[in-house]
């Protein structure tokens, strides 16, 4: 049965645990070091434990880092609920209505006044940085943030996806021309339900290694502590496919960020207008990878671009590869192209992502 951690906090752009479970799984023994410098939900360092093996991850946005953290160094179940007892015993209701009246117009529709004073109250309130059991609750309160409400009571928000955080003049727009309203939810209440629901299934024995950080700086934090991967599997950002400041912008609020679209302030994201400055930004991966690599590492990188081709991506991860200044090769590649794609649930008929590409490299 699928781990329900893998699920905690849907993404968008996020690769499957199946296409990690194979590649751990061929290239790893129990006991060997898998890394993934663009960890996004955190699939590959989750799935690396659950196989027995070590896992060190990194990622610079707050959201990945707070699901990933939770995901592989997750507290017990008890003392997670008595967590969130505590935390319902101290919230004070009036304390936070002059915040929640604050707030811009689009919060005042996405969440009934008593949702969000809970939702308000939760974000002082978690230490999601240091705690064990905050990261735990932060994670969830990211999951059920936003969602399909008409299908699901999971959510506590008006109707959006839940992968992605609409934005807020098209998200108030949307909601009063078919006159929906926020649900009424006890926010402590559901967490209580999401955790027995996401704790069915047992927790890994072992913790991973996850930093918050530019992939620049990673070295320098695996070298210090002689961290040497056997195998690295990760899905760098996509060219011109998706923007964490935009698609993630409610969830980096509710982890200290500000209430609405302000590029460039919170998850340092890395999309690219030029493919000149993508292929850049490629070729920093290499010469972080080359510096944190063993003697013999196995890499396999999943890619993809609206308007790259995959010999493009294959021809380009191969030529930026010499910035290793290690002998790499590439020992096998292989196109995907995508059906069902995640873009068609809030954006139909848009021009989403037609295919991916993953190279499986060997650096010596």
């Amino acid at each position: 049965m699928r781990h329900r951690f893998h699920a905690l906090c849907p993404y968008f752009a996020m690769f499957p645990e199946s296409f990690v479970e194979t590649w751990i799984d061929r290239l790893t023994k129990p006991g060997d070091l898998v890394l993934d410098p663009f960890c996004g939900r955190g699939t590959t360092p989750f799935q690396a434990l659950l196989m027995g093996r070590k896992a060190v991850a990194s990622d610079i946005n707050p959201v990945a880092y707070c699901v990933t953290k939770a995901k592989t160094n997750a507290p017990s179940e008890r003392a997670l609920m008595r967590r969130i007892t505590f935390l319902e015993n101290r919230y004070s209701p009036e304390s936070w209505e002059q915040q929640r009246l604050k707030l811009p117009e689009f919060f005042q529709c996405a969440y009934s006044p008593a949702t969000l004073r809970q939702i308000l109250y939760l974000r002082a309130s978690l230490a999601w940085a240091e705690l064990k059991t905050d990261c735990m609750i932060a994670a969830l309160v990211l999951g059920s943030l936003h969602g399909e409400t008409l299908k699901s009571g999971s959510y506590f928000s008006n109707q959006m996806p839940h992968t992605i955080s609409t934005k807020p003049q098209y998200s108030i727009r949307f909601w009063k021309e078919r006159n929906l309203r926020p649900p009424e939810r006890d926010a402590f209440e559901l967490l209580r339900q999401r955790a027995a629901y996401r704790y069915e299934s047992p927790c890994p024995q072992a913790d991973a290694t996850v930093f918050m950080s530019d992939f620049r700086e990673l070295p320098k934090f695996l070298i210090r502590q002689s961290y040497r991967p056997r195998c690295i599997i990760t899905s760098p950002p996509y060219f011109d496919v998706t923007n964490v400041e935009e698609d993630q912008w409610l969830r980096l609020w509710f982890l200290g960020g500000p209430p609405g679209l302000k590029k460039g302030t919170r998850s340092g994201d890395y999309r690219h207008a030029t493919r000149t400055a993508f292929w850049d930004f490629i070729s920093d991966m290499w010469r972080s990878l080359s510096r944190v690599a063993g003697e013999k590492t196995d890499v396999v990188i999943r890619l993809g671009g609206k308007s790259l081709d995959p010999s493009e991506i294959v021809q380009g991860l191969q030529a930026t590869s010499v910035f290793t200044r290690r002998k790499v090769s590439l020992l096998h590649h292989e196109v995907s192209v995508l059906k069902n794609r995640q873009t068609n649930a809030f954006r139909p008929g848009s021009k989403g992502l037609a295919f991916e590409v993953d190279c499986h490299f060997l650096m010596k």
